[in-house]
């Protein structure tokens, strides 16, 4: 099977508003930035040159054509960007914290990433990909769950690599046994994992990362596991190893947003590089040591599909830092 696609994404795509100071009058100013991790990986992606399509559904709207524009105009091919006439972008409030983490209020309710349907995805487009990644957020409603299931079974039989970020969201779901489902699930079928500190926690029940990330190993039997530890840096764990490595802390920080995202494309990009049978603890350190850098190097800008980091950037910082 042609495969001309690098990676095909599915998921959420939608207006992420930040703060940004305050107006004349006191009142809270607000940023429109385009979000959503499954187009924020790809936009990385771009950067390292992969040639990426993304699946999922805006609404026919003021913020739902800005983003059309913005996804193409990073160079994501947009054939599979649907728009729904009758329900609006979802939007997405951002709090920022003074350490640069922040906290998401969701007006989702309905929101046009949830109607995405099976007879929306584009089968060809996934056939003819290396790497299909998606997220849990396609999955918190029985239209866009089908959807992603179809999707990931069109993705295996083509043999694609599958990529799984969970991108825990509590409060996009009805239960947490309905997001814990959605996870192991997601688990059950991907060859790469990228999980965050907390996620691990949420799942295995421990802080013992390594402890955790050997019990997902044992259950799910996935070859790549990645775990992000913040501003404590990143670890590895193939085929019985494991790569610590360290972070890129930014004096700059001022939110973390989209640095989860970077982090994942990097590693993909490292999985198209190598092939996922194809890494040593050498490449997966600098899979980690590029993951963290580039991620390191989003927390210094507002939003991040459309402001991720260059190669360049990324190799001056490790230059500089190693």
């Amino acid at each position: 099977m042609n495969k001309t696609y690098d990676v095909t994404a599915l998921g959420e795509l939608l207006i992420d508003f930040t703060e940004n100071g305050l107006s004349g009058s006191g009142n809270p100013l607000l940023e429109a930035n385009p979000g959503g991790a499954p187009c924020n990986v790809l936009s990385m992606l771009n950067n390292y040159g992969r040639k990426t399509a993304f699946i999922g559904k805006v609404g026919e709207d003021m913020f739902g054509r800005m983003l059309y524009d913005v996804v193409k105009g990073v160079g994501i091919d947009v054939r599979n960007l649907c728009m729904d006439k009758t329900v609006h972008t979802t939007l997405a409030f951002v709090h920022t914290y003074p350490d640069g983490d922040r906290d998401f209020s969701f007006y989702r309710n309905p929101g046009a990433d949830m109607m995405l349907c099976k007879d929306d995805v584009d089968k060809d487009l996934i056939e003819s990909s290396r790497v299909f990644h998606f997220g849990t957020l396609s999955s918190t409603h029985e239209g866009n769950r089908e959807a992603t299931r179809y999707a990931i079974d069109v993705a295996k039989k083509a043999g694609d690599v599958i990529s799984f970020d969970p991108n825990l969201r509590e409060n996009l779901w009805e239960s947490l046994d309905d997001v814990r489902a959605e996870i192991e699930y997601g688990m059950s079928v991907c060859d790469m994992l990228k999980i965050s500190d907390n996620e691990v926690e949420f799942m295995c029940g421990t802080d013992d990362y390594d402890k955790g990330a050997q019990m997902l190993i044992d259950k799910y039997q996935i070859p790549l596991v990645l775990i992000t530890l913040g501003k404590y840096g990143s670890r590895g764990y193939y085929k019985g190893n494991k790569v610590v490595a360290q972070p890129f802390l930014q004096e700059g920080t001022i939110e973390t947003t989209g640095a989860g995202d970077t982090f994942c494309a990097s590693a993909i990009h490292y999985v198209l590089k190598y092939g996922i049978d194809g890494f040593d603890d050498d490449k997966l350190m600098e899979l980690l040591l590029h993951g963290n850098a580039a991620a390191s190097l989003i927390t210094t800008r507002k939003g991040a599909l459309k402001v991720m980091p260059t190669t360049d950037e990324i190799e001056q910082l490790l230059k500089a830092r190693l």
